[in-house]
């Protein structure tokens, strides 16, 4: 499983969903819904970068 980053740096883990939002934990980024926002600045899920992205991007 994978964590996705927020530009204002709120990490989703797909291990542990989102609760707060309704998202089950195990729900994998891509089956989010499509309206979701981050919870914490409300930027859509396309603004959103992989742990992976982002540590290669660093580099």
């Amino acid at each position: 499983m994978d964590n996705y980053i927020c530009p204002c740096g709120y990490v989703y883990s797909e291990e542990r969903g989102c609760p707060s939002m309704g998202i089950a934990a195990g729900t994998k980024f891509e089956d989010l819904p499509d309206d979701w926002v981050c919870p914490v600045c409300g930027l859509t899920k396309d603004n959103f970068g992989s742990r992976n992205e982002v540590i290669n991007a660093a580099k």
